[in-house]
């Protein structure tokens, strides 16, 4: 069993940045395709930013495409998700998520695993 622990989220103003980390514990992610989702208020989680398990092919929500970017240290066991020239539309609380199958982080959003969600509020 794998827990997933995200850091880094905050307030932040429009235009700005923010880095979110997410570290995993419990069993290595080395082998597991990694995602970000994010839920805002009222609204269904959504599907951002993916990275296949080695690493070589990434996969980005077209809201965010050319603003997030998404990376992975297997050494370290962490994901990150590097978000710049942030709009008040970005608010939303982001969850890390491992999954066996690409298509489970970019199709179905039905990960093998959760963390517990990060709150990130862009002010404008």
């Amino acid at each position: 069993q794998a827990q997933l622990i995200e850091s880094g989220g905050g307030l932040v103003q429009a235009g700005g940045s923010l880095r979110l980390s997410c570290a995993a514990s419990g069993r290595t992610l080395s082998r597991y395709n990694m995602g970000w989702f994010r839920q805002a208020p009222g609204k269904e989680r959504e599907f951002v930013a993916g990275i296949a398990w080695s690493g070589g092919r990434t996969y980005s929500a077209d809201s965010v495409k050319d603003r997030f970017t998404i990376s992975r240290d297997n050494a370290k066991n962490t994901v990150y998700l590097q978000m710049d020239n942030m709009k008040p539309e970005d608010t939303a609380v982001y969850y890390c998520a491992a999954a066996s199958s690409i298509l489970e982080l970019t199709t179905r959003g039905s990960p093998d695993y959760w963390g517990q969600g990060t709150q990130v509020t862009v002010s404008s």
